[in-house]
């Protein structure tokens, strides 16, 4: 991949410079670094207010309730995790975040999730049925509110930045609806029907 981008930016650079127009290539670079630092700083905000609301959310035990409630759904996506594992509580945190559309506070749990899913079968050097499901479940991401798009809406001026919520509902529920089929053919099928 950097080798892509390396090139696209070299090719950029030798067009510029032989159609005459550097200095608007490299006043575009330039350009282009400020926005890129103050959408950063944007994002920087936003991110660590969410990651803040979450944290406060596990230490009131607001994380724990919402992963026994998710008991039974835990239990149908993932029947290899026992019950007591703390992988559970970490894949339902996980799944949480991403409901709200807090990809950054869901990426911690996604980690440690992996981790204690890894744990169940340390003695194999591949990943595991239940690992697979949790990825395939977290890339299809369903989300109530894209907190993400709705802030990239708004650094960029739009006169209605959450009018992406109805559409992102559909097209994630969408995308997770495949995501489970798929886990639940690929057992089905793996397991002799």
């Amino acid at each position: 991949m950097n080798y892509l981008w390396g090139g696209m930016i070299l090719i950029g650079v030798f067009y510029g410079v032989l159609t005459g127009n550097l200095d608007a290539v490299t006043a575009q670079a330039l350009s282009s670094a400020k926005e890129a630092i103050t959408l950063c700083i944007t994002m920087a905000g936003a991110m660590a207010f969410w990651v803040g609301i979450m944290r406060i959310a596990e230490r009131a035990g607001m994380v724990a309730r919402a992963a026994r409630r998710m008991g039974p759904v835990l239990g149908f996506l993932f029947p290899s995790v026992p019950k007591e594992s703390p992988a559970r509580t970490h894949i339902a945190t996980n799944m949480v975040a991403n409901v709200l559309g807090l990809g950054w506070a869901a990426t911690p749990a996604g980690l440690s999730a992996m981790k204690e899913l890894k744990k169940l079968d340390a003695e194999n050097g591949r990943a595991t049925d239940a690992m697979c499901d949790f990825l395939i479940l977290n890339i299809s991401s369903l989300q109530l509110i894209p907190v993400n798009i709705i802030a990239y809406r708004s650094q960029y001026g739009s006169v209605s930045p959450a009018a992406v919520v109805g559409p992102a509902i559909i097209a994630t529920l969408v995308s997770t609806g495949a995501a489970v089929l798929f886990i639940k053919c690929r057992h089905w099928v793996t397991r002799g029907g």
